[in-house]
């Protein structure tokens, strides 16, 4: 078999394409979660402070923390995990703060996204970039 210039890029123009589909298909599955969860509402910025590491040494147990004062309920997506909704957290009436911290499983450098609905049924948003140097969920 002769390796020729023309060959090669149609090898890497395949792999290259390959790589995309799970991206895209992670983005829709991402898209859809916040579709449902907002009811197809228009989503803002502001209100809503998402903390997380810049990089997590391990993906099996990363630290986040959501604050979202005057929030009614709060979902965390991880948008490259295999399934990407992380947790819900609700906040009934008499809540102190409307703030949540826990650890979630990241499977790979990849966005984290926090959307909260307001008491006035209002969206807002915050997404942080994690960098995972050690796989967790199936990676």
């Amino acid at each position: 078999m002769e390796f020729t210039r023309r060959g090669a890029i149609a090898i890497s123009a395949g792999f290259a394409a390959a790589l995309m589909l799970p991206t895209r298909a992670a983005r829709a599955a991402v898209d859809e979660q916040i579709a449902a969860f907002t009811g197809g509402a228009e989503v803002g910025s502001g209100g809503i402070t998402l903390t997380t590491p810049e990089i997590a040494e391990n993906g099996n147990t990363v630290p986040i923390e959501v604050d979202a004062p005057g929030a009614e309920e709060i979902l965390v997506l991880a948008s490259g995990n295999p399934t990407p909704d992380v947790a819900t957290f609700r906040f009934g009436p008499l809540a102190g703060k409307q703030k949540a911290a826990t650890r979630i499983r990241l499977a790979g450098t990849q966005d984290v996204i926090a959307i909260a609905r307001m008491g006035d049924g209002s969206f807002v948003q915050a997404a942080n970039e994690v960098k995972v140097t050690i796989g967790g969920c199936g990676g």
